[in-house]
């Protein structure tokens, strides 16, 4: 099988290698294990290759390269005009000379690939839609209309496009799907938490206002401010770095909130365990794989009701959905914290949803979606 695949991901070849964002590469070649050829049809830059980036394992990739495009500025639309009918072409080509059409969306390039695929209706394909599939949420034009064209089952004949989360009134062709960190033989057994010493919190991602990290930090605040033993854990790097530090030196908070930078797989699965609470006060998410992550390890998740956040906790049963209204979601903090039976209900739920989403059972997926 040939498997083509359309990304906006920028990727970088070194040492006789394609090397792209972690997560991404990371779930790509999970399905590629399945598949005799690879054609990359993406944005080819120079960067240097730090612990962020990983290559694919395959031994036959066609790479495509095409130019990077967006509508940002003037002159970026102006160069946009300029590249879509090459990248358009290139992308058709592609597909052409391939079995299986896979999209990743949305961006620039999953749009684009979305009409090219109108023109391949005998082939099968696959749309993996990272970003937030609720149709009330607002979203940029661009992603409105690739969810359109996805939902379309005379436009996309034989896809099956993976949403994150489940939702009401769907086509036939949207299908619930998850990702996946640990494997079954990841699972430990979990030594009970409680609350009689420090109460620990964490925050884990990039840090950028999207995220909403100064967000956790003052909820973090107001518990301490109220009496409470507890301290915060910021585990990432990003734009606000320098905000949240100076932050956290103005209002005399080092002492219980630390930024930690960005710690490997092995070292989470240890905070995790360690970890009463994770905090994800995000603006957007896909599947936020923290959330799933912290569950694994039985460290409960308190976050924000966007996307299919509150599919994964339960409506609350599983953790704690945010209102961004600090009095009220400091009091939300508050109750939980003063029934220990409460927490301890919470925190089994969630470990027992999470670890049905294992790698060895994505695997099983992945490879029903190119039987």
């Amino acid at each position: 099988m040939t498997f083509c695949i359309i990304t906006h991901v920028p990727h970088c070849y070194s040492e006789n290698n394609y090397f792209g964002y972690a997560p991404y590469v990371h779930e790509m070649n999970i399905w590629l294990k399945n598949v005799d050829k690879v054609i990359i049809v993406a944005p080819l830059k120079k960067y240097p290759i730090t612990p962020i980036h990983q290559s694919y394992n395959h031994d036959n990739i066609q790479f495509i390269e095409v130019p990077d495009f967006s509508l940002t500025s003037f002159k970026a639309i102006l160069k946009t005009i300029i590249v879509v009918p090459i990248i358009f072409f290139r992308i058709l080509k592609a597909m052409s000379s391939s079995n299986h059409l896979h999209l990743r969306c949305p961006g620039n390039m999953g749009l684009l690939g979305s009409f090219a695929q109108i023109f391949f209706p005998s082939k099968t394909k696959t749309a993996k839609y990272a970003g937030n599939w609720d149709a009330e949420s607002k979203q940029p034009l661009s992603y409105r209309i690739q969810k359109s064209i996805l939902s379309n089952t005379f436009l996309t004949k034989k896809m099956s496009v993976l949403v994150y989360g489940e939702w009401n009134n769907q086509t036939k062709n949207i299908k619930p799907f998850f990702t996946a960190t640990y494997r079954e033989s990841e699972k430990e057994i979990l030594k009970p938490k409680d609350f009689s010493e420090t109460i620990n919190f964490l925050f884990v991602g990039t840090l950028v206002k999207g995220k909403q990290p100064l967000y956790a930090i003052k909820l973090i605040e107001q518990l301490k401010l109220k009496g409470k033993n507890v301290q915060l854990s910021i585990y990432g790097n990003g734009s606000e770095n320098n905000v949240l530090q100076e932050y956290i030196n103005n209002n005399s908070l080092n002492g219980f909130v630390s930024l930690k930078g960005t710690a490997d797989k092995e070292t989470m699965k240890k905070i995790y365990q360690d970890s009463h609470f994770l905090i994800l006060p995000s603006k957007s998410e896909g599947w936020p794989k923290v959330v799933a992550e912290a569950m694994f390890f039985g460290c409960l998740p308190i976050a924000t009701k966007v996307s299919c956040v509150p599919n994964m906790l339960d409506n609350g049963n599983r953790g704690i959905l945010l209102i961004e209204e600090i009095n009220s979601d400091v009091c939300q903090i508050e109750e939980l914290l003063s029934n220990q039976e409460l927490y301890n209900s919470k925190i089994k739920a969630a470990i027992n949803w999470s670890r049905n989403f294992t790698i060895d059972k994505f695997e099983d997926e992945i490879k029903k979606l190119l039987a």
